[in-house]
């Protein structure tokens, strides 16, 4: 079952086309890697599927769960569950990262969020969300809340999501504890190891999705640059 479906999307910019045609599924439960070079849209598309201001599509579709997104706001689509781990998380000044971590409707414990994301519950729990943090911290404390809010899709966009400080075993053990929880994941990346991780991948070249399939195939046309179609139209690599 689709969980996410974005279909036929164009979005434009100061005068640049960014995305044009672009369709991408995402099953319920699913971890989907998107892979593609630097300035091919990835941002972009994440900002457009969590309806940040100034991201919405000029044609086509966004559906979850058979909704129509395309006019919602932001807020709305979170409280459909869908979550994007932040550039630049929110600072609550005052407020310390267990009582941040506990926000929202976590049934475990703060201390396993952040030691999922490698951080010292001990060092941490106690600290306050301000400017003394570093700009990693707050960035795996981000991802830390992403994890506790027990999303139904979660968008996580390297390096902005913070994945990127993680290694490749403690990024592997996010996702699987995401997965446990049913929540489905859009991972954005540049990494093959990373995607490989991901029980489908797609390839994002040109402001469209040429290729949609196993991970490993998907990685390895990615990492030898060749291409795979120019035409928009989705192969799918068995």
């Amino acid at each position: 079952m689709n969980l996410l479906e974005l279909s036929d999307i164009r979005f434009t910019a100061s005068g640049r086309t960014i995305l044009t045609g672009l369709t991408l599924t995402i099953k319920a439960g699913e971890i989907h890697a998107l892979l593609g070079t630097n300035g091919t849209g990835k941002s972009t598309l994440a900002n457009i599927i969590m309806g940040c201001e100034g991201y919405y599509p000029e044609s086509g579709g966004i559906y979850f769960d058979a909704i129509l997104l395309n006019s919602m706001k932001m807020y709305e689509r979170a409280r459909l569950g869908i979550c994007l781990a932040w550039q630049e998380p929110a600072r609550f000044e005052g407020l310390r990262v267990h009582e941040y971590l506990t926000l929202g409707a976590a049934t475990e414990p703060p201390e396993v969020f952040l030691r999922l994301v490698g951080l010292n519950p001990s060092a941490y729990l106690d600290r306050m969300l301000d400017r003394f943090l570093s700009g990693g911290e707050r960035k795996r404390i981000e991802l830390a809340s992403v994890l506790a809010v027990r999303p139904r899709l979660a968008i996580l966009d390297e390096p902005d999501s913070g994945i990127d400080m993680l290694s490749t075993d403690d990024i592997i053990q996010v996702l699987d504890h995401l997965r446990s929880t049913g929540s489905a994941v859009l991972l954005i990346t540049h990494r093959e190891e990373i995607a490989a991780a991901a029980d489908r991948a797609s390839r994002l070249c040109g402001g469209r999705i040429i290729a949609t399939g196993n991970p490993r195939q998907i990685s390895s046309s990615f990492k030898t640059r060749k291409c795979i179609s120019c035409d928009g139209m989705v192969r799918d690599d068995k």
